[in-house]
């Protein structure tokens, strides 16, 4: 009876708030005040209900919407492509699909929103997160922000295919804000429809899921919902396109503002031409800073606002401390986001916008995980310096209210927070938890050198170091062999670095390029992204030629020589952690345990991504769950990979689109047939990548 109650005010709510924009204003005061007198009927009911079963129903969400309470909406109610100047939100409607199907949901996720598990049995739930059914509550909002998009200022952009449906606060006095992710057209969608398929929906939700259970700030995941509306995408740009099932997201997050959302006071950039849509409306600005500061650095907020240029400043340096911390834990699990464009970056310092992200497979600093970067702005090497750029970019954006000279001088502060983050992090990586030496920076670095001359998995080199007892131990030159042929099954062969040495791009085009190179070297400089692609293809040419004289044996022999020089300086720097240890063997067991607490076993690896979304493809979604399950135990032992590989892991010729970019694509040498990836007589989800995987692109 409760829910019913509770669905029929939240429809009537809905139905008279839209009614309202079309009468009179005598007709609409009537209708705000019932509206009201239904709203505030139902918040009670449903908070006597929250309160008597300590969880919450789908109707009965505790929403909050501060941030439209806070910040400027929209005065058009139209959804059309438009310039939306002196606003920060504009308000939306639903844009229902076809027969909602879930593909799969995060209970950890729904567990923040106080939903309980039995919710997702209920008949409505793939309706209201599917965007067919409007939570009671919730006020769906689009959000206006701005953003430098590889490196140039590109204007207004928003949430073109992102909606807001408002904020919940939890039991525990948590806001949390959830928005649907593909769920339709927007103010913002430019020339796009808002929609978002199978294959990125479920590479966003696992992600986001895999991130937060390795410790990362992130947003969250709740759901994921297919349906059978259909939009048309070509995957790989190649004139081929197809019919594709329109699927939604929910995300979870305390706030989805973004550096991006203080560029929209950003004036003319004379690069691009472009400005933000509300410049010169700095008590905007002001209203942004202070909400932003009173809600999530409340800290912050209660030390310094009798002074609000101290505050201000304050805010900025704990924003860059955040970034730099956020950063320094993607580098330290061989993780790349793609895309870290300023709308790409949280406000809070969490990961936000999964687009084409990648973790590594083997070692590389210049690792791209976005095809389509083709001026490798955004490697894994480059990572902290983009986000460092990208805080400059957040000063420029607040400097009508702070003065630049005042917050150029804090942004020292990004290189000291992450020097200190990453070592400490690196040290519980390497087991060096008892003394620090000044040398123990060079042993991270030759280890790094050494994977990548070898072509060694980043993840399962350093996850296998915890087998090593501390020297002196009655097993440890025995645990010595037995980690240097372990190291040695994940280096890559003479002729995965012959495929990685392919080139990408089209023949035709770098032909081209050859040909400007000889004739007219001049013209080449005016490319630019196009020339370091250019650049780059040249070096995969000048790589694979001196690969031709490379054996098998000789590329066994050389990796083995460097990784017992390594092991060897490892196991000096180990001695001294053994020095005054009465209890080798309990020190050893603590020690293990520290590094399997920092080094993942499972990670989202791509051929995982795209077997997960194959079978999901052909109506298969046990593959999606069984990989949330592996996702949400990433540095567990114990977890039974029988009863996560029922699906065999074949290559396949197509692979997840990247929301910021795109569509992901292998290269014209994708494996076909079986190509499963094995560890014994079973499929493994620990493995370095098999051989077709090594085609797999997004972009």
């Amino acid at each position: 009876m409760f829910r019913r109650f509770a669905a029929e005010t939240g429809t009537v709510i809905a139905r008279l708030e839209s009614r309202e924009r079309t009468h009179s204003l005598k007709s609409k005061l009537f209708r705000s005040v019932v509206c009201t007198s239904a709203l505030c009927t139902w918040r009670c009911v449903a908070g006597f209900h929250r309160t008597v079963n300590n969880m919450s129903t789908l109707e009965t969400l505790n929403f909050d919407n501060l941030v439209l309470r806070s910040l400027p909406i929209d005065t058009e109610n139209e959804i059309f492509t438009r310039q939306v100047p002196g606003a920060c939100f504009s308000k939306m409607k639903l844009s229902p699909v076809e027969n909602p199907t879930l593909v799969c949901h995060s209970s950890s996720a729904l567990a923040l929103l106080d939903l309980k598990e039995t919710e997702v049995q209920q008949k409505d739930f793939c309706e209201y997160f599917a965007g067919n059914k409007l939570l009671p509550g919730s006020e769906p909002a689009a959000h206006c922000y701005c953003g430098h998009q590889f490196g140039y200022f590109s204007g207004q952009l928003g949430d073109g295919a992102a909606m807001y449906l408002g904020e919940v606060v939890n039991k525990n006095g948590e806001r949390w804000e959830i928005q649907l992710k593909g769920s339709g057209l927007t103010p913002y969608s430019r020339s796009a429809d808002g929609r978002k398929v199978l294959r990125s929906t479920i590479r966003e939700f696992l992600c986001s899921e895999a991130i937060f259970n390795l410790g990362i700030p992130t947003t969250r995941a709740g759901t994921c919902v297919t349906s059978d509306s259909r939009v048309i995408r070509d995957i790989f740009y190649d004139g081929h396109p197809i019919r594709e099932r329109c699927t939604i997201v929910l995300r979870i997050a305390p706030t989805f503002l973004r550096f991006g959302s203080f560029e929209i006071f950003k004036p003319l950039d004379p690069e691009t031409g472009r400005k933000g849509p509300s410049v010169g409306r700095t008590d905007i600005l002001v209203q942004m800073l202070e909400y932003t500061i009173k809600t999530f650095y409340t800290d912050t907020w209660d030390n310094f606002k009798e002074d609000k240029q101290k505050m201000y400043l304050e805010f900025f340096r704990e924003v860059v401390k955040r970034t730099a911390r956020l950063v320094a834990e993607w580098q330290c699990v061989g993780w790349c986001h793609g895309v870290l464009n300023t709308d790409n970056m949280s406000i809070c310092g969490v990961t936000i916008d999964y687009g084409p992200y990648g973790f590594m497979d083997r070692y590389d600093p210049d690792f791209i995980c976005n095809a389509s970067d083709d001026g490798g702005r955004y490697t894994y090497q480059k990572q902290p310096e983009i986000c460092k750029w990208n805080c400059e970019k957040l000063a420029e954006a607040i400097k009508e209210v702070i003065p630049l000279s005042e917050t150029e001088k804090e942004l020292g502060l990004f290189d000291e927070e992450f020097s200190k983050h990453y070592t400490q992090k690196m040290r519980k990586k390497l087991g060096l938890l008892k003394t620090e030496f000044p040398e123990d920076g060079l042993l991270v670095e030759k280890f790094m050198e050494t994977m990548q001359k070898t072509g060694a998995d980043f993840t399962n080199c350093f996850r296998c170091l915890s087998r090593l007892p501390l020297p002196g131990s009655s097993n440890y030159d025995s645990a010595v062999i037995e980690v240097t042929e372990y190291i040695l099954s994940q280096c890559a062969t003479v002729e995965e670095l012959k495929l990685s040495c392919k080139p990408m791009m089209d023949p035709r085009q770098l032909q081209m390029f050859m040909m400007l190179m000889q004739t007219n070297p001049e013209i080449l400089n005016s490319l630019g992204r196009g020339l370091g692609s250019f650049v780059k293809e040249i070096e995969k040419m000048e790589r694979a030629k001196e690969l031709q004289e490379l054996t098998p044996s000789s590329k066994i022999e050389g990796d083995r020589k460097l990784w017992t020089e390594w092991l060897l300086q490892y196991t000096e720097r180990l001695k001294l952690e053994a020095q005054k240890c009465d209890d080798l063997e309990g020190e050893s067991k603590q020690r293990s345990e520290v590094m399997n607490s920092v080094n993942p076993r499972f990670i989202l690896r791509n051929y995982i991504a795209e077997n997960a979304i194959k079978a999901a493809e052909k109506g298969e979604y046990s593959e999606v769950r069984r990989v949330l399950k592996l996702l949400e135990n990433p540095f567990s032992e114990a977890i039974d990979l029988g009863d996560l590989s029922e699906l065999s892991l074949g290559g396949s010729t197509s692979t997840a689109d990247a929301d910021s970019a795109g569509a992901a694509k292998p290269s014209s040498g994708a494996s076909k047939g079986d190509n499963s990836q094995t560890c014994g007589n079973a499929v493994q989800y620990d493995c370095k990548p098999p051989e077709w995987a090594q085609t797999l692109r997004v972009t």
